[in-house]
C-alpha cells in the first residue's frame, strides 16, 4: 500500500528532491527520487507526472559530459515514472522521444550511435518502449506527423543498428520488440488503441519514408550468423512483415484518401519533402526491390534448423498474401513455392499452420495478372516437373527434399482441380517422365544374387513355419539410383499417393501402365507408381489439405486391379530371370522369357552368356515391387480381395518359394497383407480356405512341368505352413509329386527333391520318433512275455506226445487233440485277423516309404547335387519310419548297396553326406545294421582316416578350410557314436580305437584332437576295461605296484615312457573314463 495516497502529500514529499536534482544532478539523488517514488500511488503519480520528469529532463538536457552511469539511473527513473502513468499530452510525448533518443546518439556524429555501455542503451530502449505503450489515446499519432520525421528516422536507425551489431541477444531482442511498437504492431499482451483507415494511412505515409533501410536491415540479421539465435531471427522476420503490410497493404493503396503532402501542415515545407507519396510508380519500384529482398530471406528462413523460426516464415507468406497480393503481385509465386515447400515440414507444428494457410489461400483464389490460382499453381508445377530430373542428379538431399515438398504443395493445393492439369497430354507426360526417371532403381548391388545363392540350398523349409501370428518379415530398403535418404522415398510415395487421391484413376492407371508395357527401363518405377496410385486412390496413407468430390466405387477399384495383377502375373512379367544357374536347372533355358531389350521394349530371347548380375538385380526387384503392389491392392479391396484369390494367391506362393531370399521376403509380407485385409487369422487359415483351387491347379501343372517349373515351390509352401490335419487333403497332389518324379527325373529331379525334402521335414515335425526312453519302455514291454504255466505245460505236453508219435508209440494219445489248447485261446482266435490280410499303413508311413523308394534308385546319379538332395531326403524318411520297423528295416536292405557306395566311392562332400545318414540309421536300426557296418563300411573308414592322419598332423592353418579335414572331423564326431549304437564287436572296437589313437597327438588340429577323444568317450561306454588299456599302452602316466608281493609287477606298455605329444589327451581321457 502506497504511502502517499494524494497528489498534495505526495508533492510535500517529493518537491525537496526534485528541487534538489535540479541544483545538483548526481546519482545519489535521482536514486532517492527513484526510492521515494515507490512510495506514491499511481493516482498522485499521474497527476505529478510533468512536475516529476521535468528535474529529470533537465538533467538530460544540461550541457557538458555525463557518466554513463548517471544517464543510466535517470533513464531507469523515467522508465519508471511512465510505465505508471499515462502520457497525455502531445507534446510531452514528443519531447520525452526526443529526449531519449538523445540519449543514444554520439556527440561528434549525432546521426550515429553514441559508444556507451550495454546498460544505458537497454535503459534507453527500455524507456522508448514504454514511452510508447503509456501514449493515451491516438496521440501517438503525433510521432507520425512530418516534422517528427527526423527524430522517428533517428530513433529507428538506432534501433536498427542495435538489433544488427550488438552483442548482447537480450538487447537486439529489445530493440526489435521497440522497432515492433514504433511501426504499431506491438504484440505484447497489453491493449492498444485501435486506429481508423485514415490514421493509418498517416503511419504508413510516414513508414514509407523509413521502408528501404528497414526491410534492408531486417534482411541482413536473418540472413546473418545463425549463433544469434532464432529469437533474433524470428523477430526480424516479423518486423520484415509487419512493416511492409502496414505500408504495402492493399487498402492503403487502393483508398484515395491519400492527400497531398503539402496540405498536412501549415509549416515546415522542408519536412514535407520526406514524406513519401505512395503512387503506383513508387508501388511498382519498391516492390521489385522487395522481390529481391523476399527471396533472399525466404532462402535463409527456409533452411533455418530451428522450427519457430520456419513458423514465423510461414506467417509472413500468410501476411503478405492475405493483405499485399496486389501490390507485390510479383512475389506471389514464389511465396507460394515457400509456402509449399514449408508444408512438408519435419515438425508438426510448421505443418499444421502451414496447412492451414494454404487452405486459407487456396480459398481465397489469390487472383495474379487476371490468371486462375489454378493457372498459377498449373504452370508452376509444370516448370517444377520439367527440372526435377535435373535437380534430383544435381542437388544434395536436403535441396531434394526442397524440390519434393514443393511437388507435393503444388498437388495439395490444386486438389481436385489437378484433373485439369492431368487432362493436358504435356503435363502429363512432363510429371510421369519426372517421376519414372527420379524412381529409377540402382541394381548394381551384387549382395542380391549373393543371398540367392547362400539361401538356394536350404530352399525346402528346414523346419515348419510358425502361422500363429500376422508378422511381415523384414525386407530390404530400395536403393535408388540418384538419392539416398529414405525421406526423399517417402515424399515420392506421398506425391503418387496423393495424385491418386485426386486425379482420374483410369487416366493415370493407362498411362503408367503405358510406359509399364513400352520399355523395361520404366518397368519398376512405372510398378511403383501404380501402387502408389491405388494406395492413395483409397485413402490409405495418404496426407491432403481438402477431400475430394466423389471417392471411387468398389466396383472400379475391382476393375482397374484384376486389370493390373493380370499384367503383373503374365508369363513374360512374373517368371524373370534371376539366377544363371538354378534357372538354366529348372529349365528355363527352353520356355523362360529373358531379359527386355531396353531400346525395343520386349523380351529377348538371348543366351545366357549375355545376362549380368545388374541385369537379374533388375529383374528381382520387379518381381519384388509386383509382390508389393499385390499387397497393397489387398489392402485397397479388403475382404473384397477374396474374389481375386483364385488368381494371385498361387502366383504368390509360388515366390514364396523361391531361392532368392528377398523375393522371398517380400511374397511372405505380401501373405500377411492378404491375411490382414481378407480377415484370415494366418496363412494357415489362408491356404486352408482355398485349398480347394490351389490343388487343382498344381495338379494340373504337375501333368506339364516343363510349362510349369516352379509348381514344386508352392507345395512346399503349402505344407510349411501347414499342420498334420493338412496331409489327407493334399494326399492326391503328393501322388501326383512322385509320379512327375517318375516321369521327369532326368530333367526335374532336383526341383522335385527339393519339394520332398519339405515334405519329408514337415512329416518329421508332424510325426516326431519316438524318444529313446519312450523306445526303451516299449521295447522291453514287448519282450516281457505273458507266458502262463499252463502254457509251459501245454508245450512240454505236444512235445512228448509229437516225440511219442514219431516213435511209433501212439498208446495213450487222443489223436483227435491235435494240439493242446490254452485258456481263452479259442476267444483270441475268434477275433485273430487272417494272416494274408495286410494292416493299412498311415498315410505318412506310406508317403515316406514311397519317397525312399525314389531315393533308392536316384543314389546312384551322375549329378552330385542331385545326390546330395537324395541323401538328405533319404535321411529325413528314416527319421519318419523309425517308429515302424517293420516297413524301415526292408527298405535299408534295400538302400544298403547304393548307400555303402556312396560311402566309399565317391566324392568327399558326398562321403560326408552318406555319413550323416548313416549315423540316422544307426540309431533304428542298430542290431540289423552290425554285421554290415563291420563288414562294409568299417574297414574302408578306418582305412581313410589312417592314411588322412598322416597328412593332417603335417598341416597348416589352412588346413581347416579344406574338405579333407570336414571329412575327416564329421567321420571322427559320428564314429563314437555308430561304435555305441551298434554295440561293435572287440575286434572291430580295437581297430577303430588304434584308427583313433593318432588323432591323440598334440601336431593335430585342435577339433580333430577334441573329436577323436570323444570316440574314445563312446568305446568306454561298449568296453572300458579294453578302452582303458588301449589308451595306457598309448602312455601310462602313473606306476601300479601289486598289492601283495607274491603278485607279478603289472607292466603296460605306455609306462616309463618320456613325455611325448600324445600324453596331455591322454591324461585328460584318463581323468573322465
Amino acid at each position: 500500500m502506497a504511502i502517499f495516497d494524494t497528489p498534495k502529500e505526495a508533492f510535500s514529499a517529493l518537491r525537496p528532491i526534485c528541487v534538489k536534482i535540479t541544483k545538483e544532478q548526481t546519482i545519489t539523488n535521482v536514486q532517492c527520487l527513484q526510492s521515494q517514488l515507490q512510495n506514491v500511488g499511481d493516482a498522485a503519480l499521474q497527476d505529478l507526472q510533468e512536475y516529476v520528469l521535468f528535474p529529470l529532463t533537465f538533467a538530460l538536457k544540461t550541457p557538458g559530459p555525463k557518466q554513463d552511469r548517471f544517464l543510466q539511473i535517470v533513464m531507469e527513473c523515467i522508465h519508471f515514472i511512465i510505465s505508471r502513468t499515462c502520457v497525455r499530452s502531445q507534446q510531452l510525448l514528443c519531447e520525452l522521444f526526443s529526449d531519449l533518443s538523445l540519449c543514444l546518439s554520439s556527440s561528434g556524429n549525432h546521426g550515429k550511435l553514441a559508444i556507451i555501455s550495454e546498460e544505458l542503451k537497454m535503459a534507453a530502449v527500455k524507456g522508448l518502449d514504454a514511452l510508447l505503450h503509456s501514449a493515451y489515446g491516438d496521440i501517438v499519432l503525433s510521432l507520425y506527423e512530418p516534422n517528427m520525421l527526423p527524430v522517428q528516422g533517428f530513433v529507428i536507425s538506432v534501433l536498427l543498428t542495435i538489433a544488427e551489431h550488438e552483442k548482447s541477444r537480450p538487447l537486439q531482442i529489445l530493440a526489435l520488440k521497440c522497432l515492433l511498437t514504433l511501426i504499431l504492431q506491438c504484440d505484447c499482451s497489453e491493449m492498444h488503441c485501435s486506429f481508423d483507415n485514415s490514421e493509418l494511412i498517416q503511419v504508413g505515409n510516414q513508414l514509407a519514408s523509413f521502408l528501404p533501410g528497414i526491410t534492408l536491415g531486417m534482411t541482413r540479421i536473418i540472413s546473418g550468423d545463425v549463433k544469434q539465435g532464432h529469437l533474433v531471427t524470428t523477430y526480424a522476420i516479423r518486423v520484415w512483415y509487419k512493416v511492409v503490410c502496414l505500408v504495402m497493404a492493399n487498402e492503403q493503396l487502393s483508398n484515395n484518401i491519400l492527400h497531398d503532402k503539402k496540405m498536412n501542415f501549415a509549416k515546415g515545407s522542408k519536412h514535407a519533402e520526406l514524406v513519401i507519396c505512395r503512387k503506383p510508380e513508387w508501388v511498382n519500384s519498391t516492390a521489385s526491390k522487395l522481390e529481391v529482398l523476399l527471396q533472399k530471406l525466404c532462402s535463409c528462413a527456409a533452411g533455418n534448423q530451428h522450427w519457430k523460426v520456419r513458423l514465423e516464415l510461414v506467417e509472413l507468406v500468410h501476411h503478405l498474401l492475405s493483405h499485399c497480393n496486389k501490390s507485390l503481385k510479383e512475389s506471389i509465386s514464389h511465396l507460394l513455392e515457400v509456402l509449399v515447400r514449408l508444408v512438408g515440414d519435419e515438425r508438426p507444428e510448421v505443418q499444421t499452420r502451414c496447412t492451414r494457410v494454404l487452405k486459407h489461400v487456396s480459398e481465397q483464389c489469390v487472383v495474379w495478372e487476371n490468371k486462375d490460382f489454378a493457372d498459377v499453381l498449373s504452370d508452376n508445377l509444370h516448370a517444377l516437373a520439367t527440372a526435377l530430373p535435373r535437380l534430383m542428379r544435381t542437388q544434395d538431399d536436403q535441396s531434394k527434399l526442397t524440390s519434393l515438398n514443393l511437388l507435393l504443395g503444388y498437388l495439395k493445393l490444386l486438389g481436385c482441380k489437378v484433373n485439369v492439369v492431368l487432362n493436358s497430354t504435356v503435363h502429363l507426360g512432363r510429371l510421369s517422365k519426372a517421376l519414372v526417371q527420379i524412381l529409377e532403381l540402382d541394381v548394381t548391388d551384387v549382395r542380391i544374387v549373393e543371398e540367392r545363392q547362400l539361401t538356394s540350398e536350404a530352399a525346402g523349409l528346414q523346419q515348419p513355419t510358425p502361422c500363429s501370428t500376422l508378422d511381415k518379415p523384414a525386407t530390404q530398403r530400395k536403393y535408388f539410383k540418384y538419392f539416398n535418404e529414405e525421406r526423399v522415398f517417402t515424399l515420392l510415395q506421398q506425391i503418387c499417393r496423393v495424385l491418386g487421391y485426386y486425379g482420374n484413376l483410369y487416366l493415370l492407371v493407362d498411362h503408367f501402365m503405358e510406359l509399364y508395357q513400352e520399355s523395361a527401363m520404366y518397368r519398376k518405377q512405372a510398378a511403383l507408381v501404380i501402387n502408389e496410385l491405388l494406395l492413395g486412390s483409397a485413402g490409405l496413407d495418404v496426407c491432403v489439405l481438402h477431400e475430394r468430390e466423389t471417392p471411387v466405387s468398389t466396383d472400379d477399384f475391382k476393375a482397374v486391379i484384376t486389370s493390373i495383377v493380370e499384367e503383373y502375373a503374365s508369363m513374360n512379367n512374373w517368371h524373370l530371370v534371376t539366377s544363371l544357374e538354378s534357372e538354366y536347372e529348372a529349365g528355363f533355358n527352353k520356355n523362360q522369357p529373358r531379359y527386355q531389350d531396353f531400346t525395343e521394349g520386349f523380351h529377348s530371347y538371348s543366351q545366357f552368356s549375355t545376362l549380368t548380375v545388374h541385369t537379374m538385380n533388375s529383374n528381382i526387384w520387379q518381381i519384388c515391387i509386383q509382390l508389393e503392389g499385390i499387397g497393397y491392392f489387398a489392402r485397397v479391396l479388403n475382404k473384397g480381395f477374396r474374389l481375386l484369390l483364385m488368381t494371385t494367391l498361387y502366383p504368390v506362393l509360388e515366390k514364396v518359394g523361391a531361392e532368392t531370399l528377398l523375393i522371398s521376403q517380400m511374397a511372405r509380407g505380401t501373405l500377411v497383407d492378404i491375411c490382414q485385409a481378407c480377415d484370415y487369422e494366418s496363412i494357415r487359415e489362408l491356404i486352408n480356405q482355398n485349398l480347394d483351387y490351389l490343388v487343382n491347379t498344381i495338379s494340373l501343372n504337375l501333368r506339364r512341368l516343363v510349362q510349369h517349373p516352379h509348381t514344386p515351390r508352392v507345395i512346399s509352401v503349402m505344407f510349411s505352413y501347414s499342420d498334420a490335419s493338412f496331409l489327407p487333403l493334399v494326399d492326391d497332389v503328393v501322388q501326383d509329386v512322385l509320379l512327375s518324379l517318375d516321369l521327369y527325373h532326368n530333367e526335374k529331379a532336383q526341383l522335385i527333391f527339393t519339394v520332398l525334402h519339405s515334405l519329408l521335414m514337415t512329416l518329421a515335425c508332424w510325426f516326431p520318433p519316438l524318444d529313446p526312453v519312450q523306445k526303451m519302455g516299449k521295447s522291453r514291454k514287448a519282450s516281457r512275455s505273458d507266458t502262463t504255466a499252463e502254457e509251459i505245460q501245454c508245450f512240454f505236453q505236444q512235445y512228448q506226445n509229437l516225440k511219442r508219435l514219431s516213435e511209433g508209440d501212439i498208446e495213450g494219445i487222443d489223436l483227435d487233440q491235435a494240439e493242446c489248447e490254452t485258456p481263452n485261446q479259442a476267444d483270441s482266435n475268434a477275433s485273430y485277423d487272417p494272416p494274408d490280410v495286410k494292416k493299412e499303413l498311415p498315410a505318412h508311413i506310406r508317403i515316406a516309404k514311397d519317397v525312399m523308394e525314389r531315393c533308392i534308385h536316384l543314389l546312384s546319379d551322375k549329378n552330385i547335387k542331385l545326390r546330395l538332395k537324395v541323401l538328405d531326403v533319404l535321411e529325413l524318411c528314416v527319421i519318419v519310419l523309425q517308429n515302424n520297423l517293420n516297413e524301415l528295416l526292408p527298405m535299408i536292405h534295400r538302400a544298403w548297396n547304393p548307400l555303402v557306395q556312396r560311402l566309399i566311392n565317391d566324392e568327399s562332400l558326398v562321403v560326408l553326406r552318406a555319413f550323416k545318414v548313416l549315423c540316422t540309421l544307426a540309431d533304428t536300426g542298430g542290431d540289423f545294421l552290425r554285421s554290415r557296418v563291420s563288414k562294409d563300411i568299417l574297414p574302408n573308414v578306418t582305412r581313410s582316416l589312417a592314411s588322412q592322419a598322416k597328412a593332417s598332423v603335417k598341416a597348416g592353418p589352412i588346413y581347416s578350410h579344406t574338405l579333407s579335414y570336414k571329412l575327416q572331423l564329421a567321420v571322427l564326431q559320428g564314429l563314437g557314436k555308430l561304435c555305441e549304437k551298434l554295440e561293435l564287436c572287440e575286434s572291430d572296437l580295437d581297430v577303430v580305437a588304434s584308427t583313433c589313437l593318432p588323432y591323440l597327438s598334440s601336431r593335430q588340429p585342435r577339433k580333430l584332437q577334441e573329436a577323436a577323444c570323444s570316440v574314445f568317450y563312446h568305446l568306454a561306454e561298449v568296453d572300458p576295461d579294453a578302452t582303458w588299456l588301449i589308451v595306457n599302452e598309448l602312455y601310462c602316466p602313473d606306476v601300479y605296484n601289486p598289492p601283495h608281493a607274491s603278485l607279478l609287477p603289472i607292466q603296460l606298455a605306455g609306462m616309463g615312457k618320456q613325455r611325448n605329444e600324445f600324453m596331455d589327451n591322454v591324461v585328460e581321457l584318463l581323468q573322465n573314463l
